[in-house]
């Protein structure tokens, strides 16, 4: 048996570009996060106006998920990609206009214009995210996929570490407006890097024939495929009940008494456990007990969840925040693992599209549904709330889907 090359995947130049465009990209969008919903906080003092924030981005991220899916499927995936991060490049120049005009435009507008520049966002990001799923597997031998998804994980993740930290430093020290400068300029060398990846040709398309055809295709494969319709629905209801991300503002502010700094840390912890874990299965793939380890990594969550809403302690909330990373982290890469390697090349982009719909558009719409509970529950209890209801998803779906349960392993 020959020796497991824990960097494999980065030893393909295009993959290498691709992986570090979007990290820059995902750098961006998690420190735009971050200055959004400080400014937004700032300007209401509610927590609906954060979980409207959410909302404003899943609706028309979810109403395009399925056609863009099926565009990815048809249309060169590069070209996509470069029209997707265009697009958000000028959402993030609106958001830096915004904030040099903000005493004017907050006086007759409130925060209309940054929910109408997230929505065009939501727009974008709805496109691009199955046109990357779909891309990043051409990049790459088929022998290295496993460990690609891997290392794709975790440049996504180190970039959710770096991107909420460095959102907080440059508001907090020099800011808003050098913050969205930040932000432009991120987006700007995402962009430059994609550009030079290569373009691959498309695989042959199925044999559907109208585009309504091919996007119930990808549909029913993945509502007929157990364990993909188990992995995606065991974490659309832990992400959209269990997180707390809209509410880490609140939490910063008036539980722990800290600053948009302390707020760009708690928004990193997550990703800093994620990290580990994904750097850790690099070298240490999973091989066995898929289905297990899934179902217990979704209730470790949970249990994070839970006692980060009671801790009045901001080092032992960061350190609970990261310990949820690790157990999504193990959740992201199991669930990859299993999208990239069960769907046929041609559906990717469909099957991804309804993977964006499940899990996706569920964390923005997490924080609608976190901003809705804090206001009819209170803060501490509507969090208490999401992490028992994420416990009861990991229940339910290891007794209602015993094939992703038992699953051992995936070739």
């Amino acid at each position: 048996m020959s020796k497991h090359d824990a960097y494999a995947a980065l030893k393909v130049k295009d993959f290498r570009l691709f992986v570090s465009a979007r990290f820059f990209i995902t750098l961006a969008i998690n420190l735009q996060a971050v200055v959004v919903g400080w400014q937004v906080y700032e300007i209401t003092n509610d927590p609906l106006s954060l979980g409207l924030i959410g909302l404003a981005e899943a609706l028309p991220s979810i109403a395009v998920s399925l056609y863009a899916g099926h565009v990815a499927d048809i249309v060169q995936r590069k070209k996509i990609i470069l029209i997707c991060i265009s697009i958000l490049v000028g959402c993030s120049v609106a958001l830096l206009v915004f904030s040099l005009q903000a005493d004017a435009l907050t006086f007759q507008y409130g925060v209309v214009p940054i929910y109408m520049v997230i929505f065009f966002s939501g727009i974008a990001r709805g496109f691009l995210t199955p046109a990357n799923f779909a891309y990043m597997p051409q990049l790459v031998p088929r022998e290295v996929f496993k460990n690609a998804i891997t290392w794709n994980s975790s440049f996504w993740q180190t970039a959710l570490i770096a991107g909420p930290a460095l959102g907080g430093f440059v508001y907090g020290f020099f800011g808003l407006q050098t913050a969205y400068v930040v932000d432009v300029a991120l987006i700007c060398t995402a962009l430059i890097l994609i550009s030079f990846v290569s373009y691959k040709p498309l695989p042959p398309a199925t044999e559907e024939q109208s585009t309504s055809e091919k996007i119930k295709a990808g549909l029913k494969f993945v509502f007929k495929n157990k364990i993909i319709l188990g992995a995606i629905s065991l974490d659309l209801f832990a992400v959209l009940f269990g997180g707390a991300v809209a509410l880490l503002p609140i939490f910063a502010k008036e539980v722990l008494n800290a600053g948009a700094e302390a707020l760009g840390l708690l928004r990193s912890a997550p990703s800093v456990g994620a990290l580990l874990v994904a750097f850790y299965f690099a070298h240490h793939p999973i091989n066995r007990n898929i289905g297990k380890k899934l179902l217990w990594s979704v209730a470790g969550f949970g249990v994070c969840m839970i006692a980060f809403s009671l801790s009045t302690s901001f080092w032992l909330s960061l350190t609970l925040l990261m310990l949820s990373g690790c157990f999504d982290g193990v959740s992201v890469i199991i669930r990859s693992t299993l999208l990239q390697t069960l769907t046929p090349e041609n559906m990717k982009g469909r099957v991804s599209a309804v993977n964006n719909i499940f899990i996706g558009s569920s964390n923005e719409i997490g924080m609608f549904e976190s901003g809705v509970a804090a206001r009819l529950l209170g803060l501490v209890p509507s969090v208490v709330f999401g992490g028992c209801m994420t416990l009861l998803t990991a229940g339910l779906t290891a007794w209602r889907a015993p094939s992703l349960r038992k699953l051992q392993k995936v070739e």
